[in-house]
């Protein structure tokens, strides 16, 4: 059984979605840690009602300082002995040093079909470019943002009159199957792409 911990800054949307298909009988992976930079985040709350340990590292108090930061995550991370870990709308860049510690082992969700438009505000470049479609990747992180091997992706289409905030509803109810779907094949040794 897989030990998965998950990051993230806000709500936590997607990581509901994971740990409650991880709670299912047949699931090759048991959440262990839900952590976030944000002391705040909603998504705490949440992660603790459906039982799963929580821990906080407020990023404010490192003041730009990211290893230091990455230090203090850290102690959380290793005691919950995460065996992957999944970003899920974790807003801030890991270095690279970070990242190399779990090599191979980390895995996030992008609202965008990558290679197109990593990065920030994706919804709105996929507008301005007139595309036909949008989507959802799941990728393995790397130490290049947003570059790293795809491990699936979903595809919705662009609707006459679709603003940035209409298109990232529809994206992110796609983003909430993909993501436990890339999850599930990914704790049981798949990393060939998957898309639906």
């Amino acid at each position: 059984m897989k030990r998965v911990a998950i990051l993230i800054s806000g709500g936590g949307s997607n990581m509901i979605r994971l740990v409650e298909d991880m709670q299912a009988d047949d699931h090759p992976a048991r959440p262990v840690l839900v952590a976030s930079n944000n002391p705040a985040a909603g998504g705490l709350a949440k992660a603790a009602a459906l039982g799963v340990p929580t821990a906080a590292v407020d990023h404010r108090a490192y003041q730009g300082d990211r290893a230091a930061f990455e230090a203090a995550l850290l102690g959380p991370l290793l005691e919950a002995r995460p065996d992957i870990i999944c970003l899920a709308g974790f807003m801030r860049i890991l270095t690279p040093a970070f990242i190399d510690r779990f090599k191979g082992r980390m895995i996030n969700i992008h609202p965008s079909l990558l290679p197109k438009y990593p990065g920030l505000h994706t919804h709105a470049r996929a507008l301005e470019a007139g595309d036909a479609e949008a989507g959802a990747t799941v990728h393995e992180v790397t130490t290049d943002l947003d570059a790293g091997p795809i491990l699936g992706q979903a595809r919705v289409p662009v609707q006459p009159g679709d603003t940035p905030e209409t298109l990232a509803a529809r994206v992110l109810q796609r983003e909430h199957q993909l993501y436990p779907l890339i999850l599930r094949r990914f704790a049981a040794g798949a990393r060939e792409r998957f898309d639906i």
